[in-house]
């Protein structure tokens, strides 16, 4: 691969890559390189003294605040992406999904369009883990509702597991598990049991869980693991 192509990974155009060969900003093991056109490894490329370039898709996890949007841009409103450098920011990033403005927790950010296509296709089961807390005490009897498959307005959910952690008089902790993320889901479902969400947080996305590490607003990217459990899951493995 070139070396202005190699560069380019890093998030910058061609024209903004060979600027950084020519200027001595690019290290080909260690030492620096001003030929835009030598053929090298990503692998063996650093950009201002940062990590390794990596070749092929990129997977992130992202722990979303309140009030930030899960979209790739906005006039108006912080999205997910603003949260990433700006060289990973050029990379293509889109979201897996997404999360209601309101909405904490995991958010995967990917290169791999097939990828996150199949996340979301309930057709390949990956499975979507929310921690809610909501008003009212929640019984046996709610959690049998969500396995038989909520009827609402204008569909019928698919049967999702609801595990109950807390339950008071005033409000109720549960895990709710499912395959499917229609608009606004998981919130019309305890509304239609009679428990409105009072808050609720993604923590998992197929075999990915959202790491306890990152505080809110803070990002890494997928171990080589994870990455595989989920193409693996969605019949992509290698």
């Amino acid at each position: 691969m070139r070396l202005d192509k190699a560069v380019a990974l890093a998030g910058l155009s061609r024209s903004e890559a060979r600027k950084a060969i020519q200027g001595g900003r690019v290290l080909v093991d260690g030492a620096p390189v001003r030929d835009p056109a030598m053929q090298v490894e990503p692998g063996r490329v650093r950009l201002d003294g940062g990590g390794v370039i990596e070749a092929g898709e990129l997977i992130l996890m992202v722990n979303k605040p309140a009030g930030v949007l899960t979209a790739t841009e906005d006039r108006r409103f912080e999205t997910v992406l603003d949260l990433l450098p700006e060289p990973m920011r050029r990379r293509g990033l889109g979201p897996v999904g997404r999360l209601d403005k309101d909405v904490t927790g995991l958010v995967l950010l990917t290169t791999d369009g097939q990828l996150a296509h199949r996340l979301i296709a309930p057709k390949w089961k990956a499975e979507k883990v929310y921690r809610a807390r909501c008003q009212g005490r929640l019984t046996g009897a709610d959690a049998e509702a969500f396995a038989a498959g909520l009827t609402l307005s204008d569909f019928t959910a698919l049967p999702a597991r609801l595990d109950i952690l807390e339950a008071g008089e005033a409000e109720s902790l549960a895990d709710v598990t499912l395959t499917e993320g229609k608009f606004h889901q998981v919130k019309r479902m305890f509304a239609a049991v009679g428990h409105p969400l009072l808050a609720l947080e993604r923590t998992r996305i197929g075999c990915v869980t959202l790491d306890p590490a990152l505080k809110a607003g803070e990002w890494r990217r997928l171990t080589e693991d994870e990455a595989e459990g989920l193409r693996k899951l969605c019949g992509m493995d290698r």
